[in-house]
């Protein structure tokens, strides 16, 4: 009592106080005294502050003057400790409940995860929800302020504080020594229902876990919730991640804590994608996002976005009653950090060099050196997964490791202060280079879309590993070696950008290289140069063979030659193909002929020699199925399914296209995708399926432009443009047309203008203007004359024979029907019926003059004003 007295003399208006000091004084039977407090208390109220004595005080010196029994009775004990929160819980509300039901069904939970991912938070939320589930009461016991020791358990000061701590939490006053004292504490908790909370357990484990272990012994009815970055280890321990935050309820909690902060914040239009990318920046981290809300007053979230680079710097200042290390962005690391044993803080820092993790294999190599052991790093790793430093995860059937974002910034300073960057970093280049080399060959073979889906797992790190070797001052032969090894890959997989971007930049790279390396990223960047529809130099289409590297050599004439094949460019092509045809023949190259020959087959396509077309197809197919390269039978289906198209044989095309489609999908090869659909948009078309050909046409072109392959939208540009055509949508395929007339002028590449130039012929026919017609028919015969393709030629003077035929020179317009006519018979294919549209249409205007024996009044031809009846009139 005279501490009590004490408190009161002190703070004399202090209400509670005095309440307590009345209780005390009655129980002491000294009703007089009780009494008298009550009337020191009002009269200094009253003349102090000219105010009564509160409803409560006056209730209690009412019942002293009653000597009510209800004064002798103990003080209802509290239930909890637990405080209410101050805000509201964002996104757990799942959690919440998943947490409550495991404590029904286990008897220690552990909730653990990295710093300042809410455990406390989630854990306060989920004891103060069962306050009506244990009958004895809830109770917390807040661990962060105990510092660490490693010392023999019954000396060590940590678990004397623990144990002495929770002992007063309950309200348990006997025990000698700390042992004694547990064992006080779990035979006073005996049979009760009880929920303790031991928050901040990561370093005190052991003590916390020895202390757990006894009680939960001792007390059958005893639950227990943890929180720890790492696990406890006590039997029975069941563990429950915390992760971060989803983004959606990450954005809600930035929302809400900078709404509260900066008066006038919404989220709109104007700052949601900002607010996400934010979000996704800090990793989702709730203590990192409450941070950054709280700069919102200070800089906008544009501006607050820009900075997160610096964000040690910037997210710094938390409320003023968070612990030390939650006020600030890098004491939430540093907490974490200084647990580790060095070894630890080894293997972390280089793990930072890594992009969106890596598997076990990298981490030991790039890891390992100067103090670690490679057959070292996997336990390393597991203790600082135990310790939520490192989010397992599984891809491909193995492990992977990662850090987030704002734990990998802050190793890569702890990296850097240890004067391990450059040599960390070089490693990493080692292994990843070793990996794409390994992986080259792979993607031509059966193994092809297991390495497809590894390439694609590691694309970030082959991107680092890049990044890295071209800041490196003799970086050019790892940066020229990786790219070319991932040429392949990027081609495959359709990002043929990427691809041109990264080989040009490791040509520019400074230092020495491998001429081959340096001959092969060069001519592999033509080869995409070509595809794109750039002008090229044509100097740098004939790529010169290396001394010593017939098969590289071999590939980069063969690349070269692809892209223009693809383009239609056959003259400029087939040089290329056949001396690549004959290197891979002479050096025993499968993969290497196969791939020559499907060109080669495409060549004699256009050239008119179907027979030698379809021999070359189906070698070609055959070795590609011989060596299992899947992408390679989409290259061979192309062709077979386009030789049945011309033979009218649409139920066989069909089946060839489905086939590459099929393998293309489940490659996700994507380029091949839209170029499959556009092969059966034409049979569609071409089978009387209107509809579905423009579906599947214009299918192609989202494709091909989400991916940014320009030749396959300009494809499926083609196929809707023939599609508009025919069902008399002039306006619309002609804008169609001229888009894909003005891409391939722009490449050079005139072979393809040939069917484009007749379209729109056939378009300014339709439209009644003949010589409009007449010069886009002649430009399509010059062209197709010059590519020596002899079903482009055909086009081009059934085109014309339209045209004279609009011009009443209906005898011109028959022999030019008939030159067409004699045209393809010579090479084995006359025109399907499906075909014959624009041909029957010009023969049906003809009719009525083909039984006239002389013509006259015939006009001047319709071509004289273009060839002038010169070498080379088409009549």
């Amino acid at each position: 009592m005279p501490e009590l007295t004490g408190l009161v003399a002190r703070h004399p208006l202090r209400e509670r106080l005095r309440g307590l000091q009345m209780r005390a004084l009655y129980r002491a039977g000294r009703q007089t005294d009780a009494l008298d407090a009550f009337a020191q208390l009002r009269a200094a109220l009253v003349e102090e502050l000219g105010l009564e004595p509160g409803p409560e005080l006056v209730a209690l010196q009412r019942a002293v003057l009653a000597q009510d029994p209800a004064l002798d009775a103990p003080p209802a004990r509290p239930r909890t400790n637990v405080a209410a929160p101050l805000t509201e819980l964002v996104g757990r509300a799942d959690a919440v409940r998943e947490v409550r039901q495991r404590l029904r069904d286990a008897r220690l939970v552990t909730l653990t995860g990295p710093g300042g991912v809410g455990k406390t938070r989630l854990a306060v939320e989920t004891a103060r929800g069962l306050l009506d589930t244990f009958a004895e009461g809830v109770w917390m016991l807040e661990l962060a302020g105990v510092e660490q020791h490693t010392c023999p358990e019954s000396e060590c000061p940590a678990a004397v504080w623990i144990a002495e701590a929770l002992a007063a939490t309950l309200g348990v006053r006997d025990g000698s020594g700390h042992r004694g004292l547990v064992e006080r504490v779990g035979e006073a908790l005996g049979a009760e229902e009880v929920l303790l909370v031991l928050d901040n357990c990561e370093h005190v484990a052991e003590q916390v876990a020895d202390l757990v272990r006894r009680l939960l012994q001792a007390a059958p009815r005893l639950r227990v919730l943890a929180t720890s970055r790492e696990p406890l280890g006590v039997p029975g321990e069941v563990l429950h991640g915390v992760p971060p935050l989803a983004e959606a309820g990450a954005v809600q909690l930035f929302a809400a804590r900078a709404a509260a902060s900066a008066p006038g914040f919404e989220l709109d239009d104007a700052t949601a994608a900002d607010v996400a990318a934010i979000c996704r920046r800090l990793d989702g981290i709730p203590l990192a996002l409450e941070l950054a809300a709280g700069r919102v007053r200070a800089l906008g979230v544009p501006e607050l976005l820009r900075r997160l680079d610096d964000r040690f710097r910037l997210l710094a200042g938390g409320p003023r009653d968070a612990p030390a290390r939650q006020r600030t962005l890098r004491a939430m690391i540093d907490w974490s950090w200084q647990l580790l044993s060095p070894a630890e803080r080894a293997v972390l820092r280089r793990l930072a060099v890594h992009a969106e993790g890596c598997t076990l294999a990298a981490a030991e190599h790039v890891c390992a050196g100067a103090g670690v052991a490679p057959e070292d790093v996997l336990d390393l790793l597991a203790r600082l997964v135990d310790r939520s430093l490192v989010s397992p995860a599984t891809a491909m059937g193995e492990p992977r490791y990662r850090l987030l974002e704002t734990v990998a910034a802050y190793c890569l300073e702890r990296l850097e202060q240890a004067g391990e960057t450059e040599r960390v970093r070089q490693r990493h280049i080692d292994h990843h280079l070793a990996l794409a080399e390994r992986a080259d060959p792979e993607l031509r073979g059966s193994d092809q879309r297991r390495w497809l889906e590894r390439l694609d797992t590691e694309s970030a790190n082959l991107r680092a590993a890049f990044e890295h070797a071209v800041q490196l001052a003799d970086g050019a032969a790892a940066a020229l070696r990786l790219a070319g090894a991932l040429a392949w890959y990027w081609f495959l997989r359709g990002r043929f950008g990427e691809a041109a971007r990264t080989l040009r930049r490791a040509l520019a790279a400074p230092g020495d290289a491998p001429p081959v390396a340096r001959a092969y990223a060069q001519a592999w960047l033509t080869g995409l140069r070509v595809l794109d529809g750039d002008r090229v130099d044509p100097a740098a289409l004939d790529p010169p063979p290396v001394p010593g590297e017939p098969a590289a050599s071999a590939r980069m004439r063969w690349f070269v030659g692809y892209g223009l094949t693809t383009l239609g460019d056959v003259p400029a092509a087939e040089p290329l193909t056949c001396s690549a045809l004959a290197t891979f023949e002479a050096i025993g190259d499968r993969w290497g002929v196969a791939t020559a020959l499907a060109d080669r087959a495409m060549q004699a396509m256009n050239s008119g020699g179907l027979d030698v077309a379809q021999r070359h197809a189906e070698r070609s197919d055959a070795l590609f199925r011989e060596v299992g390269d899947r992408w390679g039978q989409t290259q061979s289906t192309f062709v077979l399914g386009a030789l049945a198209n011309v033979a009218g044989d649409y139920a066989g095309a069909e089946r060839h296209h489905r086939r590459g489609l099929r393998v293309a999908e489940e490659l996700g090869l994507w380029a091949e995708v839209s170029y499959q659909l556009s092969w059966l948009g034409r049979v569609a078309l071409l089978d009387g399926r209107p509809a579905e050909a423009d579906e599947l046409h214009a299918r192609a072109a989202r494709l091909a432009a989400e991916h940014g392959f320009a030749p396959g939208r300009i494809y499926a540009l083609t196929g809707l443009a023939l599609g508009a055509r025919r069902a008399g949508r002039l306006d619309e395929a002609e804008r169609h047309l001229r888009v894909v007339l003005e891409w391939h002028r722009g490449s050079r590449r005139e072979p393809g203008n040939a069917l484009i130039l007749a379209e729109l012929g056939f378009v300014a026919e339709l439209r009644g203007d003949a010589q409009q017609a007449a010069r886009h028919h002649l430009d399509a015969y010059a062209i197709a004359r010059r590519s020596t393709d002899p079903r482009a030629t055909a086009l081009a003077l059934e085109g014309l024979a339209g045209a004279a035929a609009l011009h009443g020179d209906h005898p011109c317009a028959a022999r030019l029907l008939g030159k067409a006519t004699a045209l393809r018979a010579g090479v084995g294919r006359p025109l399907p019926p499906a075909e014959r549209g624009d041909v029957d249409r010009i023969r049906a205007a003809l009719t009525p003059y083909l039984s006239i024996t002389q013509f006259s009044g015939v006009p001047e031809c319709v071509m004289a004003p273009q060839c002038g009846g010169g070498v080379g009139c088409p009549r």
